[in-house]
């Protein structure tokens, strides 16, 4: 099926009434936990998990990807009015957006990152559309040496990049490796770490993981470390972008859009880099008149250009889930999750098995992308009120849907005892800087790695050596590797440069 035929099933298929209505209710949850601090689309999908097992797999996609898209609009509000980055992404349009919004111009700033993330938004859905089949076809050339090959690379990218120091990141990957090894072992029918409890025959269930990592433990680590006391809310003013100001950020939003998207189709490529790199490019690239503006009075610039990227790299993270069934993101990792809770496999095969499945969700992303736009402007002063919900009251709330949610799926009290135990562990992993994300995808993809690892000995009859012998799969080992070891040899260079220096 090419693009333009998928895309007509897809918007045939989105635009009944049942699937709109899952798009608006998964935007406007998505906006509404973007603007809370510290609740992220992570913990919502999480959270809303155990709806799987009740709603159609097309339904809940559509609910997932529209608290994705919403939470990343919404992030920008707590930046700019409370100067407190809800997601990580968001940390670099706070610094520009709270100068505005502290100098009466928030209405602007919420206009120009409104815009942006539209504009983001479109760009990454398209480049979903278009290269998501490219790559369908270049995966379906790959054999078994190749794909744990991909997902070797996947550890080392997710290990290193996410949390304080790599070790710390492949500390957290092996917990989630050692209990995605819980229950009966597939090839040889022998039971694995289940310690004689019967309940852990079939394994640790992954929306359990989930929950426990990115609901129970991130509240638990939020109540711990919560500050009492009231904060302060930037009024809104009007909602006006000047000729001058939208003159401004069109420039920042196609450039933001095209830095950001690349780098989220990257394995862990991450939010950070791009908007990073969108904010210094666009303090470069201003007008000599405006470049004042920049960490004073606040730049337009510096708030559409990272939002765009924010906004297109979340987007980009969705190709490698769909297509390579690898996630680059804690969100992708639980959304996988979902798939798998259906019996679904996302991978080169998905756009064909699941055509139907696939294309509705790329149109809903699109009609989600307008959704937002629609949503997020006219209903600031909604979202600016939201952030006045007492946070004790927000903790509690979710800890409890986390255990009905949790409870449900299976009516058993060792789940109950899993998730507060994995939970305790998961706060004090945040605690001590170690990344959660790297347990969910070691948790999910080293079965896949391990089935794979064993296709290709089959296939090479035992030969440890096909994993170096083809190139495809060397290739991607060396860039593990350097995935790995890159950062601490470029470390090294720094400091011995810096030692041998001559000083003044």
């Amino acid at each position: 099926m090419d693009v333009w035929s998928g895309l007509a099933l897809g918007f045939g298929n989105a635009l009944t009434i049942t699937n709109l209505g899952w798009a608006l209710l998964g935007c406007f949850l998505g906006t509404a936990i973007g603007v809370l601090p510290g609740i992220g689309p992570a913990l919502t999908i999480a959270l809303l998990l155990p709806i799987t097992f009740q709603v159609s797999a097309t339904g809940a996609f559509i609910l997932f990807c529209g608290v994705f898209y919403g939470a990343m609009y919404g992030g920008s509000t707590t930046s700019i009015l409370l100067n407190t980055p809800g997601e990580s992404g968001s940390i670099i349009t706070a610094l520009e957006g709270a100068k505005m919004a502290k100098n009466g111009r928030a209405g602007p700033a919420l206009v120009t990152a409104a815009i942006g993330s539209f504009v983001a938004g479109t760009v990454g859905t398209l480049g979903i559309s278009f290269i998501g089949p490219v790559v369908v076809e270049l995966a379906l050339k790959l054999g078994p040496a190749e794909y744990f090959s991909l997902m070797v690379l996947c550890f080392a990218t997710v290990s290193a990049v996410l949390g304080g120091s790599a070790l710390r990141g492949l500390a957290s990957l092996g917990l989630g490796l050692l209990i995605g090894l819980v229950g009966i072992d597939l090839q040889t029918g022998q039971p694995r770490l289940t310690f004689g409890v019967p309940e852990l025959l079939d394994g640790i269930d992954v929306v359990l993981v989930a929950v426990a990592l990115f609901a129970v433990g991130e509240t638990l680590y939020l109540a711990w470390t919560h500050v009492g006391g009231k904060q302060e809310v930037r009024e809104v003013g009007r909602l006006m972008m000047s000729k001058q100001d939208l003159k401004r950020s069109v420039g920042p939003w196609w450039r933001g859009s095209l830095l950001g998207f690349p780098f989220g189709v990257m394995p862990a490529g991450g939010t950070e880099m791009p908007t990073m790199l969108s904010y210094y490019a666009e303090r470069k690239l201003v007008r000599p008149e405006h470049r004042h503006e920049f960490g004073t009075t606040g730049a337009i610039e510096g708030v559409a250009g990272p939002e765009a990227a924010n906004n297109a790299a979340a987007a980009g993270v969705l190709v490698p889930m769909l297509t390579l069934g690898l996630p680059t993101s804690a969100t992708a990792a639980i959304m996988l999750s979902a798939f798998q809770s259906y019996g679904i496999q996302p991978g080169p095969l998905l756009f064909t098995s699941q055509a139907d499945l696939v294309w509705t969700l790329i149109a809903s992303l699109y009609i989600a992308n307008i959704m937002l736009v629609v949503l997020n402007l006219p209903l600031v002063g909604l979202w600016a009120r939201i952030l006045k919900i007492p946070q004790p009251q927000l903790y509690a709330g979710i800890l409890v849907f986390a255990t009905i949610g949790t409870y449900g799926i299976s009516n058993s009290v060792v789940d109950l005892l899993l998730l507060y135990g994995i939970g305790i562990i998961a706060m004090f992993m945040r605690r001590f800087d170690f990344p959660t994300a790297p347990v969910v995808i070691g948790m999910i993809l080293g079965p896949m790695a391990e089935q794979a690892m064993r296709q290709a000995l089959t296939i090479s009859q035992g030969d440890w050596t096909t994993f170096i012998t083809r190139p495809v799969s060397l290739c991607i080992l060396l860039i593990a590797v350097l995935a790995l070891a890159g950062p601490r040899l470029w470390g090294l260079v720094v400091r011995n440069r810096a030692d041998t220096a001559p000083t003044a």
